[in-house]
């Protein structure tokens, strides 16, 4: 007899049919639909799906654009069951060929987008994989209804496993982290709780739901009972239209989009924009302080919080209040030092973990400083096929290591240095990328940068610093004869090393030689800094300056 105690994501559909059964609680296009429509929606294709033989533990990949039917799927999968992976509809074949390896996935469904990829396509080489279903038209799966009432026989698969959430692969392949139940529903509550969400709220779908962070906000929203806007992907013209049009009042962002969304405003000449909205999440990397002042102006009544987080820990493991109207105020820059850490390197504050998770730092006993490791309920199972079985027992006592070095100050906020394997050995000392851009970032010339090691025969590796520069700045050779005008926004190597001085930086940590760098800095489909690339394009490239990639 199953123990309906635990955590289960279906246990949401009790509050869409209760509280919200005649309310409109997800609108895609022209298409509405109330919370029993929900309902009966994701009961029908759980039905569908068992009289097909779908069984618990069986892998169901879904390669789609965001849509109502997109989240039907995905409780409906879990309803019966089964676990959910969801795919990047960008990959290429081969991609979507070498996922479905990983996961050993016994169907496929997918959206017009994704018609290339069929059965025959992966007959030979996906042996697990037994059906395909369009998910627009999934008339053989949704053939039967099943009532409209709700019983209690939720399945569930073995370790509690949800879904499969691949990561955006910054180097080799993406592996197919598994989530379970538990740790997305206690997320969910984590953002109910922080962020206040509630069944009053208005709800923007802007990240896609084949990333951890979009579908744990949208769970987050489903239990919170608000109504979805579902965009098929982000652009900033339909995000704004759908922001007026249905008084958006939250959505979550990653700089890029944000970027994209004030500039889109301001290219309107568009001073300030809705009202309505009360509540912006970013993730995925922290907003400049240029993008903060344009997000209060913008959106001057909503609580802007950033969040730090990895798709190994489900999606966030701490929140902070970037700005709170309520308050009137503002932390105008998340680069800072920690005051009450006398001697400790420059970091990024990320805030304090949520209630339900454990944060320590590990290093030696002569430094604050050390690798984070996360502990609790929200935790990965482990990657898929590399899982420990129940009754194994791991040596590190539950705690994942993030990749991330820090500190904890005396608050009990989480600072970040920066990724322990981007660390540059240089002369014997250690460098973090990170803490060298945050200095570089607040040149008002930079538009961007991204800081490296390159080889070196005395060195082991040399500091190299690869710059975007704003508009009407130009990049000058400190050793020409060229004459400067003195209203020229102008900025050189010496001038650079100069500004990080004065910045305090240490010696060790200023960049040797800085790359003029033309085009936008390579991004994963998730947005994060494919620094790797960077890097080999450097390694090919070898006269640094005056360099112009």
């Amino acid at each position: 007899m199953a123990n309906y105690s635990k955590a289960h994501i279906c246990q949401c559909l009790n509050r869409l049919f209760t509280a919200r059964r005649s309310s409109t609680v997800m609108i895609m296009g022209e298409r509405r639909k109330t919370g029993m429509e929900v309902v009966d929606g994701v009961l029908g294709l759980a039905h569908g799906l068992i009289q097909l033989g779908l069984k618990p533990g069986y892998v169901v990949a879904i390669s789609a654009l965001n849509s109502d039917l997109y989240l039907e799927w995905l409780l409906a999968v879990a309803y019966v069951g089964g676990i959910t992976a969801p795919f990047n509809y960008r990959w290429s074949l081969e991609e979507a060929r070498a996922a479905l390896q990983v996961a050993k996935a016994t169907m496929l469904v997918h959206d017009a987008t994704c018609n290339f990829w069929n059965m025959e396509s992966f007959a030979d080489s996906v042996p697990s994989l037994r059906w395909q279903v369009l998910m627009d038209t999934p008339h053989e799966v949704n053939s039967t209804k099943i009532g409209m009432h709700l019983t209690a026989d939720y399945l569930w698969a073995p370790q509690e496993a949800a879904i499969i959430c691949f990561t955006s692969g910054t180097t080799g392949r993406p592996k197919g982290v598994t989530i379970s139940h538990s740790a997305l529903v206690v997320q969910s509550l984590a953002k109910i709780a922080i962020v206040g969400y509630s069944e009053d709220d208005v709800y923007l779908h802007t990240a896609p739901l084949c990333h951890i962070g979009g579908i744990s906000s949208a769970l987050a929203m489903l239990m919170a009972g608000g109504c979805h806007i579902l965009l098929a992907k982000f652009e900033a013209k339909l995000a704004v239209e759908s922001i007026d049009q249905h008084n958006v009042t939250s959505f979550i962002t990653v700089p890029a989009m944000m970027a994209d969304l004030i500039s889109f405003y301001r290219t309107k000449h568009i001073s300030v924009g809705s009202k309505c909205v009360k509540k912006v999440l970013n993730g995925a990397g922290g907003l400049s302080s240029d993008l903060i002042k344009n997000v209060i102006e913008i959106f001057p009544r909503a609580k802007l919080l950033s969040a730090y987080g990895m798709t190994e820990a489900c999606s966030s493991l701490t929140f902070m209040t970037l700005y709170d109207p309520a308050r009137e105020s503002c932390i105008q820059h998340s680069y800072a030092n920690s005051s009450n850490l006398a001697h400790k390197p420059d970091g990024i504050c990320v805030g304090k973990p949520a209630p339900h998770i454990e944060i320590r730092i590990a290093g030696d006993d002569s430094s604050y400083i050390g690798r984070i490791l996360t502990r609790g309920p929200h935790v990965m199972l482990g990657y898929w096929g590399q899982m420990l079985s129940k009754n194994s027992s791991p040596t590190d006592e539950g705690w994942l290591d993030t990749g991330d070095i820090g500190h904890i100050d005396d608050c009990g906020n989480i600072w970040l240095i920066g990724r322990s394997k981007d660390r540059i050995k240089s002369g014997g000392e250690n460098v973090y990328p990170e803490e060298v851009e945050a200095v570089l970032s607040q040149h008002p010339g930079i538009f961007a940068s991204v800081v490296i090691g390159l080889p070196d025969s005395r060195l082991t590796e040399m500091v190299v610093a690869c710059i975007r520069l704003k508009d009407n700045w130009q990049w000058t050779d400190s050793s020409s004869n060229h004459p400067v005008n003195k209203n020229e926004c102008c900025l050189s190597s010496t001038v650079l090393q100069n500004f990080c001085r004065a910045k305090d930086l240490t010696g060790f940590k200023i960049p040797k030689n800085f790359v003029l760098w033309k085009n936008q800095f390579p991004l994963t489909t998730t947005g994060k800094l494919r620094r790797d690339q960077v890097r080999e394009e450097l390694m090919s490239y070898r006269q640094l300056q005056p360099s112009r990639l």
